[in-house]
């Protein structure tokens, strides 16, 4: 009868979820699928403009060129399946934003200088740990599936049953909100569960 009492979460994992895959920036000249995507624009050694989707490439003589369209535009040119304006880039300007791997270990204090190369992104931000979070890109996860294309819609709130909450919606929700005043659809989601993308 002194024999310790086995412990029942020995080989669970912690309570907390892992955070969602980061973004990786990668040139949009690569072989990589681009209609719809997320995309940066920019120079090298200049700056880098996101909140932009692209569509299909465009070759014109010898050049390539990306459509990059704002993003409020393209969720309401496909919502609403209007045309809208979509100047064309050429595609060494252009960067797409795609889901990167997991790094194998939790990564090292981050550095706040970065290169001016090439765009880059930060990692996933707890929302509990950032400043302020209403209209920002969230990832839900829950278990192992990401949920994205989230943006919330409040900043955090103590929920009626006593959790720190977030109100999120589909982004498409969100920009529908900006062309219509069509008030989104809400889902309330407790802080843990959330990461700035």
């Amino acid at each position: 009868m002194t024999d310790p009492l086995p412990d029942p979460f020995l080989d669970q994992p912690d309570w907390a979820p892992l955070p969602p895959r980061p973004i990786a920036v990668l040139p949009a000249s690569g072989r990589v699928e681009l209609r719809g995507r997320r995309v940066r624009v920019g120079q090298p050694g200049l700056g880098w403009r996101g909140d932009l989707r692209a569509d299909d490439r465009v070759v014109q003589g010898s050049r390539t060129y990306v459509p990059v369209i704002a993003e409020h535009e393209w969720y309401r040119a496909e919502a609403d399946q209007v045309e809208v304006f979509a100047p064309l880039v050429p595609v060494d300007r252009v960067w797409v934003e795609t889901v990167g791997l997991r790094p194998e270990q939790p990564p090292a204090e981050p550095d706040r200088l970065v290169s001016l190369d090439a765009p880059t992104h930060r990692a996933p931000t707890p929302v509990f740990e950032a400043d302020a979070v209403a209209g920002r890109r969230v990832v839900h996860v829950v278990g192992s599936v990401e949920h994205r294309d989230l943006r919330a819609v409040t900043e955090t709130y103590s929920s009626a049953e006593g959790d720190i909450c977030v109100r999120i919606t589909p982004e498409v929700e969100w920009y529908r909100w900006a062309w219509r005043g069509q008030t989104p659809t809400t889902l309330e989601v407790p802080v843990h569960l959330l990461w700035i993308e």
